[in-house]
């Protein structure tokens, strides 16, 4: 659940700001822009936090091993 919240979050945010941007200016750009950037954005917070399960997880098994 983690990951996915991880991941709609930024792009949720991204987009409704990019909605009220081409509202505000008038264009049809700036919501397609922001939501590849929440998308990236998002998909660097997985990242990182599978990282960080990762990581903890095989320093656990190292532990284990001595």
């Amino acid at each position: 659940m983690q990951f996915g919240i991880n991941m709609l979050v930024p792009i949720c945010l991204m987009s409704a700001v990019g909605v009220w941007m081409d509202k505000h200016f008038g264009t049809n750009f700036w919501m397609i822009l922001l939501f590849c950037m929440g998308a990236v954005a998002g998909g660097q917070n997985v990242y990182r936090m599978a990282r960080t399960i990762y990581d903890d997880s095989d320093e656990k098994h190292t532990k284990k091993d001595k």
